[in-house]
């Protein structure tokens, strides 16, 4: 029987790094996906545990049983990260040594059959990553949204120029309920383009899934969660814990910056005031300056990689 293949996780080395992951601790992976980096977590130290959590019961069920042979030292909860306090105290976890965000999507979840996220079969226009959500599908917005409202969620998410003509498009062709008939739409609103480097959908399709499970708004509860579950740093000394995101498209990496350099600063008061009124209280300290992204080695051999920007932070 062959070897089950698994999603490669990206930027493992700097994750470790970043995560100070041979220490040993309680790590939560808050997009566990497939596993890769949690087993890579669970192997820098022989007693830490992992706290898996993923939206995708499919992909939590591959990760349990890659993880298998470590015991209850993978501890796998589906939900969403934005609660991940509430997920860890279920656990009776009050405190974690670091919490990792990789909010890419696995390309299994691209390629396998009943997402509805790729363009590049025809299914069911679904796109929740848990479709046990009682929440709107692709199919819901792409049939029910006004063609204005449509054009602007195509814009704000996914950053396409040609938002009002694919709008447009879609509003024409009228019911559209599988991922082969949205790509077709895009395709005929775009034209034929010329050297072009993506697929004319992918903007669209990446604007939709961003509003079906509303990953957005998740991400910056989750970032809000993960402050708390960190452990502070003690007296200055020992090291707090650590949180490390891994963005893929330019609206996750700015509300990360955003949340990181605001947390990380001693006054967040309106420029121009004289003196500091706002009282704020710095919760990290940055490790990361610059967005880490992956080397030409890495993309060369995972060509998924090449969009990932990693930044970092320690609770103080």
């Amino acid at each position: 029987m062959a070897e089950p293949t698994y999603h490669r996780p990206v930027l493992l080395a700097e994750v470790l790094e970043c995560l100070a992951a041979d220490y040993e601790g309680l790590w939560v992976d808050g997009t566990v996906g497939e596993g890769g980096h949690a087993q890579a977590i669970l192997e820098a130290s022989p007693r830490s545990r992992v706290l898996g959590i993923d939206r995708d019961g499919r992909s939590l069920a591959r990760a349990a049983e890659r993880l298998r042979e470590y015991g209850d030292r993978f501890i796998p909860a589906q939900g969403s990260y934005s609660n991940m306090v509430e997920l860890a105290s279920a656990q009776g976890i009050a405190h974690a040594s670091g919490v990792l965000l990789d909010l890419g999507i696995s390309s299994r979840q691209v390629e396998a059959q009943g997402y509805g996220l790729s363009f590049q079969m025809d299914e069911p226009l679904d796109m929740r990553f848990d479709s046990g959500e009682a929440t709107a599908t692709a199919a819901d917005i792409v049939n029910t949204y006004a063609e204005a409202e449509l054009a602007q969620l195509l814009f704000k998410y996914g950053e396409e120029p040609r938002a009002r003509a694919i709008a447009r498009e879609i509003v024409r062709r009228r019911p559209i309920n599988s991922t082969g008939s949205l790509a077709e739409a895009v395709s005929r609103a775009t034209g034929p383009g010329r050297n072009r480097r993506i697929h004319p959908a992918t903007r669209t399709f990446q604007a939709l899934r961003i509003a079906v499970n509303d990953e957005l708004t998740h991400l910056e509860q989750g970032l809000q969660s993960a402050i708390k579950l960190l452990i502070p740093r003690k007296h200055g000394v020992s090291p707090g814990g650590r949180l490390v995101v891994i963005s893929y498209h330019s609206l996750e990496d700015r509300l990360v910056k955003a949340m990181l350099v605001r947390e990380s600063a001693r006054c967040v008061c309106p420029p121009g005031l004289p003196v500091c009124v706002c009282g704020h209280q710095p919760t990290l300290q940055l490790l990361t300056r610059r967005a880490v992204r992956p080397s030409a080695e890495e993309v060369e051999a995972n060509p998924r990689s090449r969009s990932a920007r990693l930044r970092a932070a320690e609770r103080i």
